[in-house]
């Protein structure tokens, strides 16, 4: 069973940085597709940050040029650089892993990891 645990989210101030990293478990196949979304307060769950398994990557306008998007397909890891954080990213941010897994959609989601952005 494939599981995708998230590390890293915590109480930063604006301004400062925080790292997430997400490892996919019990998977012997990489995925198409990794990446990070977010859930803020009173709003939908957004795209942050994705790389195909071609390392093209896809950013939030909001998020360009402070956050930076990594994986390691050899340990299916796929972690979240986030700099010059403003009071705006406070949020639940979750790891996801999905695509084609032997011609079948999979598509994964972490439990989530807050972090919270003080002024």
């Amino acid at each position: 069973q494939v599981q995708l645990v998230e590390s890293g989210g915590g109480l930063v101030q604006a301004g400062g940085s925080l790292r997430l990293s997400c490892a996919a478990s019990g998977s012997a196949f990489n995925f198409d597709n990794m990446g990070w979304y977010r859930r803020a307060p009173g709003s939908q769950r957004e795209l942050v940050a994705l790389m195909t398994i071609g390392r093209n990557t896809t950013y939030a306008d909001s998020v360009k040029g402070r956050f930076t998007i990594s994986r390691n397909n050899a340990k299916n890891t796929v972690d979240l650089q986030m700099n010059s954080l403003k009071l705006d990213d406070t949020a639940v941010y979750f790891c996801r892993a999905w695509g084609q897994v032997t011609g079948i959609p999979r598509n994964y989601w972490g439990q989530g990891t807050q972090v919270t952005v003080s002024s």
